[in-house]
């Protein structure tokens, strides 16, 4: 008998809790409509216009946020993740050209997108009591070193400790969030024209590479 109700319980397909997946699914419009306000307006905006784009009620908002702070710090992993996802290392085994493209048109998508938040990030990191965007910035740096290191390994290895640390300084400031932005909202270039520059620039800060000059 027991063993009969065991395998019942095991062929019993498990259950769906629809209210816990609708409280998700309203999250993610919430978080989603305070991305694409940020994206229309480039600053903060305010919980009841949250509230309007998202289609649900300012209440609904407080629900699952405790304020709009945790709200920023939810649309910021929300962001980190689409930008992994969206975004994999294409081409780390390519020739110097063919990396230095890919790295970049990956990072200026990324830019494109997230530039927006970014500003939100910076602008209130210093007033969250708990740190947590102050966290986000550092992962999302960091994020950014580790694909130029993927990306140019050949030409980093082939440095000194002190040389490599230096260029990756340098290239991740190059690469940075609001240097995108300067291009683009300053000096007015279009997304293929702020790759390009992006491209030669990487390309004269790199040392040569080790196979090409051994090639050669």
């Amino acid at each position: 008998m027991d063993i009969e109700l065991q395998r019942a319980s095991i062929s019993k397909p498990p259950r769906i809790d629809g209210r816990r997946l609708r409280s998700e699914r309203t999250r993610q419009l919430i978080i989603e409509a305070f991305l694409s306000l940020l994206r229309d307006h480039s600053q903060m905006p305010t919980a009841v216009q949250i509230a309007e784009r998202a289609g649900y009620s300012v209440r609904s908002i407080f629900e699952r946020f405790p304020d709009l702070n945790a709200l920023r710090v939810a649309a910021t992993d929300y962001q980190l993740a689409q930008a992994l996802a969206l975004a994999p290392p294409r081409g780390a085994d390519g020739d110097r050209e063919t990396r230095v493209r890919s790295q970049v048109n990956t990072r200026a998508h990324t830019c494109e997108r997230g530039v927006a938040l970014w500003r939100v990030l910076l602008q209130f990191a210093d007033q969250d009591p708990s740190g947590q965007l102050k966290q986000r910035v550092a992962r999302a740096r960091e994020t950014t070193v580790g694909r130029i290191e993927l990306m140019y390994r050949a030409e980093l290895s082939a440095l000194p400790e002190d040389e490599r640390r230096q260029l990756l300084i340098a290239l991740e400031a190059l690469t940075d969030m609001e240097s995108w932005a300067r291009m683009r909202e300053h000096h007015g270039l279009s997304f293929d024209e702020a790759c390009e520059v992006w491209i030669h620039a990487i390309d004269r800060l790199l040392p040569p590479t080790p196979n090409a000059t051994a090639a050669t």
